[in-house]
This record gives C-alpha cells, structure tokens and sequence, in this order.
C-alpha cells in the first residue's frame, strides 16, 4: 500500500457531508479528509455508527472480566477449553501457548457500574468472584499481571430490519464491532469482522476493477488514472456495492447476534434448579449437537483480489 495510506492513533471528532456528496472527516489533532467512501471500523461506541443514526448498543445484563496468565516456566494445562459454571457467573480458561493462559469470568450485575483505572482493584475483584472455585481458575488469575485485567460490561445491538437506520448511507458504511456488537457467548464477534473484511474488500475490489477502464502495457495491468475516481459514477458503483455487502450479511449478522445473547441469557441463570438442569442435561448433551453448532462451519471464501 502507498505511504500514509494506514493513519495510527487518528479519532475522528466530527462527520459531515459536503455539498458535492463527499464525506468529509474532522480528526482531533485538526486533520481534514474527504472521501468518497467511507467504512466504519472503529469499534462499540464508534462514532460512524453514531453519525449514522445507529443506537448505542444495549447493555445485556452481565459483566466480564478478562485476562491473562503468565508461566515464565511454562504453564501446566493441556490445550483445551475449560468451563466452570456457577449461579449467575461462570468462567473459564485455555492455554495460548507453552507460557501464556486466557481466563475470563462473567457475572451478572443489574448495571455496568463505574469504570475501574486501579488495575490492583480489577485483581481483588475478579479474584474475590471465584475464591472458592477451581484452584486451577484462581492460580491463572494469580498468575496474571495487573496490567493484563480487563473488565467490561456486555453489550449488543440487535439490528431489526425496516424500523432500524439504513446499514449504507451514501457511501458509508460499518464493519465488525462498529455495526454489529455482540456478546462473546458464541465466540463469533471477530469471526464475523474478519468475514466482513473479506467480503466488503471483494466486493469492492470487484467493483472498481469492472468500473474502471483496461490499462494494460506489455500485458501487464498498470494504474489506472485519478481522474476515473473523480467521476461521479463511482460514488454510485461505492453504494451499490456497499448496499450488497450489507444485504448479503444481515442475515448472518442477526440471527448470531440474537443467538448469542440468548446462550448468554441461559448460562448465567441464577436459579439452583436451572442451573443443574443446564449442567446435567443442556450443556453436556444438548450444545453439542450439530445443528447447534452449524454456524461454526460458515466459509466466506478467499479473498482473491489480484
């Protein structure tokens, strides 16, 4: 890619649209940019989604802390996910590498209450959760180095069709967190960014390969001149094809997000009768059935933009 086509620590302060229909971007530090086509990337509170008349997303009711281990002389665990559920709170852990361990802990608190700095605190708390669970959980979170904890409240935004804001405007768009925050009960919420990558990059590359006219010079493709993107007919071809990178995605998009907030809903029940009902009989011989687990096995292809 050419210089400064990737801007490190940019956060845009304001969004507008130009008389001529560009997208014009305010960064804090005074930079301006204007563009044709604009993809919003930039996470849970992003702001694009905001221009755009999206909702902020909802809290689900659970909160998590997150971590990891350290094992300068190697951690002890074989490479599987372990699961440990309670009342209203479960956990878990699985080894990264021969040294390194990710554990989290999610319990339910009836708001996301303040944001903690005082990464000390975020380790008492999260320890003072599981005190008597599992040596092996609370050994890993002993193991972690306060600056490694992480405690976030859960969210999502559940995209209804017709009465929620256009997923394209004009030339924007959103991808991953941006568009359609979920909570990581199904472990879906990067997966379905990456998948966003691929298809949006193809999609568009496709578009603008069809669009612009064949250069080619001893049968080598060569670059196509400025002027061809300065024509009003690709910032039609840009919407387009964003509006089928977002028709071809809701669907999937949807029903995970609803998916996983129902799983999550599930697993942290707090009624003693439930939760031996899910421990016994929902999570051991139910969850593991194959169509449970279909969506594991989505392909969103290569991305084959030569």
């Amino acid at each position: 890619m050419p210089e400064d086509t990737i801007w490190f620590g940019s956060h845009i302060t304001t969004i507008e649209r130009t008389k001529n229909s560009q997208i014009k971007l305010e960064l804090d530090d005074g930079t301006q940019i204007l563009t044709k086509a604009l993809i919003g990337c930039d996470g849970v509170r992003s702001m694009v989604a905001k221009w755009m008349g999206f909702s902020e997303p909802h809290y689900v009711g659970h909160c998590a802390y997150r971590g990891l281990g350290v094992y300068a002389s190697g951690q002890p665990y074989e490479h599987k996910v372990q699961y440990i559920y309670g009342k209203g709170i479960r956990a878990g852990y699985v080894p990264l590498s021969s040294t390194k361990i990710y554990w989290f802990i999610i319990f339910n608190s009836h708001s996301p209450g303040p944001k903690i700095t005082d990464p000390n605190l975020l380790k008492r708390e999260a320890l003072g959760l599981v005190q008597n669970w599992p040596k092996e959980l609370v050994e890993t979170i002993e193991n972690t180095p306060a600056e490694n904890f992480v405690r976030t409240p859960l969210v999502d935004r559940w995209l209804w069709p017709v009465v929620g804001p256009k997923s394209t405007l004009g030339g924007v768009a959103l991808a991953g967190d941006a568009w359609h925050p979920m909570t990581p009960n199904l472990g879906q919420g990067a997966c379905l960014a990456l998948e966003d990558s691929i298809l949006l990059a193809r999609k568009l590359a496709k578009a603008l390969d069809v669009g612009a006219p064949s250069q080619t010079e001893n049968g080598q493709r060569v670059k196509v001149s400025s002027d061809y993107f300065e024509g009003s007919n690709i910032s039609s071809q840009i919407e387009e094809t964003l509006q089928g990178y977002a028709t071809e995605r809701w669907p999937r998009i949807f029903s995970l997000t609803i998916r996983a907030n129902f799983v999550g809903a599930l697993l942290q029940w707090d009624n003693e009768l439930i939760c031996s009902l899910r421990n016994n009989i929902i999570m051991p011989k139910v969850v593991q059935l194959d169509p449970l687990l279909e969506h594991t096995k989505y392909d969103c292809g290569l991305l084959n933009i030569n």
